[in-house]
């Protein structure tokens, strides 16, 4: 029985591209929304590339589709955040200038 080096060695790769990453987005949304959720959002992403290189396409999916769905709830915590921000400290303000 022969085996040839091609079928011992040879590793199934993906064809096509890899999902996309938000690798970008993440380390956008980490340093201006949301830190915690952007780091967890950059580790995901940080894996698409890789494990659709070991041919886990199923994983990269996973892995890129929590990298967006960390992406997008830290621009809305983000967003949530900054008007909240705004109405606390507008109000006292408005409170502070009406008391005098």
């Amino acid at each position: 029985m022969e085996f040839s080096n091609e079928s011992m060695g040879a590793e199934r790769r993906p064809s096509g591209f890899p999902p996309k990453n938000w690798l970008v987005e993440s380390i956008l949304v980490t340093l201006f929304c949301c830190l915690p959720l952007g780091i967890v959002g950059i580790i995901n992403a940080a894996g698409v590339e890789g494990k659709f290189a070991q041919g886990d396409v199923a994983g990269a999916q996973r892995a890129a589709q929590t990298a967006k769905t960390m992406v997008l709830i830290s621009v809305v915590v983000g967003v949530l955040g900054g008007f909240l921000y705004l109405i606390v400290f507008g109000g006292l303000a408005f409170l502070g200038a009406a008391a005098e």
